[in-house]
């Protein structure tokens, strides 16, 4: 079983995921706008795939790994 990340980890690594997924300037504006408005992310998760099939989640979740793939 993987060691628990510490808060510190955590924060490097979600930093550096947005940074490669959006750029840096991009990355800062998503942390400002988190910071800026009231954010639940419960309810930003349950919004996020509403009307969509379980079979139109799991093909764009293959198109992404396979996109991450051709990266790396």
């Amino acid at each position: 079983m993987p060691t628990p990340m510490t808060d510190s980890e955590i924060r490097s690594k979600g930093a550096a995921a947005l940074v490669e997924s959006l750029g840096a300037v991009e990355a800062e504006r998503f942390i400002t706008l988190i910071l800026r408005e009231p954010f639940d992310y419960t309810q930003w998760r349950k919004s996020l795939f509403e009307g969509r099939s379980i079979e139109e989640i799991s093909a764009a979740a293959a198109r992404l790994r396979e996109e991450q793939n051709r990266k790396s």
